[in-house]
């Protein structure tokens, strides 16, 4: 067999080719290694403690924490797609919405598994749901993101029901029907739920009024970081989605979205940054020139060092001036050097955003006799994130491979 030639089968989606099983476990060794790495680093964290780590009672949120909350913005293309496709009735997202609910399921389901991690005594996890703390904004995270997770689940199904294997089964063919004609429903109740819980991770920051580098004022009923977050996620996620399509287009040397699509998922990512750079430029000049000063803190005193540098602050506000520049302009936005660019440096900022607002945050000393806190994630911190890429890696590639995920790929790869 000519394993270089790709093949086509009654087993992978219709008109679309695939590469020999051969080659397609060859590529699963590195993400399988990244997940047996992030495995054995889940057995000494679940069997030993979080003294394994290198968090401490000064350091309760870490890299996790960060991942954490990285990923759930990255992965808001899911729910804000969604809404667009299936609420406001969008009919061109009709060819990645699929992609970007497996994204979003990755996500979400990849920080469930580090919270489990995370809490230290997962045993007890169930407490946060009976024993719920009414007056905490988590509170409402826990259960919207349990919930949200769901509905993800869900909206993967039919992909899993429309696979070849079943197109003769009369049930599952009505089944997976069903699934899409109730998916608006599903799509409604997903932008509820990430709302909310998107919005309370920055709100839970923004009342921590004895951490000075995250404290906000507040704006109707929550401090203006529920905004900043949930505007964020709106205007990566689109983004994340374009650049993990074509990631796997590079990839597996395919056309799998339309140019078009990706425009139109630019041009929506962009009017969204439009916005939540604005609010952020307003938040960064309020804090620095008003919040600060009535706590008799000064700028300079937030930063110390490289790790703790103001070269972070100065980098986060830049990347969003140039993902602006580069999808906000309908000439530059059309090149694709500069619409790839424009979506990696949104992503970017709101990584870095996450990084600063969880780290650096815990970093700096809230009493007049604390010195600077340092922290360094260890290899059972990095393997935990290794479980997650491995997972999300094997998960996209066996979907890709057996599933319908994109519905333009056997027209844009016609020969």
């Amino acid at each position: 067999m000519d394993y270089s030639k790709p093949i086509d089968n009654a087993l992978f989606p219709k008109g679309c080719e695939r590469c020999s099983f051969t080659q397609f476990s060859l590529f699963m060794l590195i993400p399988t290694a990244l997940l047996i790495w992030g495995v054995i680093a889940a057995f000494v964290v679940l069997y030993q403690g979080l003294g394994t780590t290198g968090l401490d009672d000064k350091f309760g949120f870490g890299l996790w924490i960060t991942l954490d909350l990285a990923v759930i913005a990255l992965g808001a293309g899911a729910f804000f797609t969604g809404l667009l496709r299936y609420i406001l009735n969008i009919d061109e997202l009709k060819n990645i919405v699929s992609f970007t609910a497996v994204v979003g399921f990755l996500c979400y389901t990849g920080a469930m598994l580090i919270l489990v991690l995370d809490i230290g005594q997962p045993i007890r996890a169930w407490f946060g749901y009976w024993y719920p703390n009414v007056h905490s904004m988590l509170t409402e995270v826990i259960f919207c993101i349990t919930c949200y997770c769901i509905v993800l689940i869900i909206e993967y199904i039919p992909l899993i029901l429309e696979q070849r294997l079943f197109e003769k089964n009369t049930f599952i063919q009505h089944l997976a029907h069903n699934f899409h004609v109730y998916m608006p429903l599903f799509a409604g109740i997903g932008a509820f739920l990430s709302t909310f819980h998107q919005g309370s991770l920055g709100g839970m920051y923004g009342v921590l009024f004895g951490r000075p580098y995250i404290f906000r004022d507040g704006f109707f009923i929550w401090p203006w970081t529920f905004f900043l977050y949930l505007l964020s996620a709106v205007s990566a996620g689109p983004m994340f989605s374009v650049l993990m399509v074509t990631l796997m287009e590079k990839i597996t040397s395919k056309k799998l979205v339309s140019w078009k699509i990706k425009q139109l998922m630019g041009k929506i990512g962009g009017t969204m940054l439009i916005v939540y750079t604005i609010g952020k430029f307003l938040d960064s000049y309020a804090w620095v020139n008003d919040i600060l000063p009535r706590s008799g803190l000064t700028f300079e005193q937030m930063f110390t060092g490289f790790v703790y540098s103001s070269v972070w602050f100065y980098a986060e506000h830049i990347a969003l001036v140039i993902g602006i520049v580069c999808m906000a302009l309908p000439a530059l936005r059309k090149i694709p050097a500069f619409f790839y660019l424009g979506c990696f440096v949104t992503c970017f900022s709101i990584v870095l955003n996450r990084f600063v607002m969880t780290v650096q945050a815990l970093g700096i000393p809230v009493m007049p006799f604390e010195e600077w806190r340092w922290y360094w994630a260890n290899w059972a911190e990095w393997g935990a994130f290794a479980l997650v890429l491995g997972y999300a890696i094997i998960t996209i590639a066996v979907t890709y491979r057996y599933c319908p995920l994109f519905p333009q790929e056997a027209e844009l790869n016609k020969k």
